[in-house]
């Protein structure tokens, strides 16, 4: 890790994309400046050192991953509260009937070649989901919407690409064929039902 990771890391220092407004991508596809490139290269570094990359045995969609969670508590609640208070109230200008629970999971993803490679197409089973890009330099590994007719390939490292789960948005990830990719997934927690 380099000497400024662990300060930005669990300072959340540095990480804070000051940009406001949003694009839509697609139908339905939201993105919102989030994290500056600095940032996204210390998490990736993190991620790293953390070490533990692998696919949850329950996981019907097995990806090599490593939860925020275990890179730091303290950076998941940092990230938990910063969704809440300032990516949340932009998203809602698309989606006004949506309520913030907090984070379900977030976590970072690495595609290689010979490693993971791809991800089938699936749902997430969240109120809304979104990804992060955290690098590039790599070939392949896009995220697609094929109902949409759109992927992530101009969304800029450091933005936050948000879809509503469950049932519109099916996606996957192309083959990767070059290089490393590393990307969060944030799932954002359903609604508490009412008794």
């Amino acid at each position: 890790m380099a000497p400024d990771d662990l300060q930005r890391i669990l300072g959340y220092a540095g990480a804070v994309d000051d940009r406001t407004g949003t694009t839509v991508l697609a139908q339905d596809l939201v993105v919102v400046p989030c994290w500056t490139p600095e940032f996204c290269a210390s998490l990736v570094r993190a991620a790293e050192a953390a070490g533990g990359f692998a696919a949850a045995d329950d996981d019907p969609v097995p990806g090599s991953e490593i939860s925020l969670m275990t890179i730091s508590p303290r950076l998941f609640e940092a990230v938990t509260n910063d969704m809440g208070r300032r990516i949340w109230p932009q998203l809602r200008r698309h989606w006004p009937m949506i309520e913030y629970h907090g984070i379900r999971d977030a976590f970072v993803i690495t595609y290689r070649p010979g490693e993971q490679e791809e991800l089938r197409l699936h749902h997430d089973v969240a109120q809304v989901s979104a990804s992060i890009k955290l690098n590039d330099g790599y070939s392949g590994a896009v995220l697609e919407f094929p109902q949409q007719g759109a992927d992530n390939s101009s969304v800029p490292v450091g933005s936050l690409l948000a879809w509503p789960s469950l049932v519109t948005h099916p996606h996957r990830s192309t083959r990767i064929t070059d290089g490393t990719k590393y990307s969060l997934t944030i799932w954002f927690e359903l609604p508490i039902p009412l008794d």
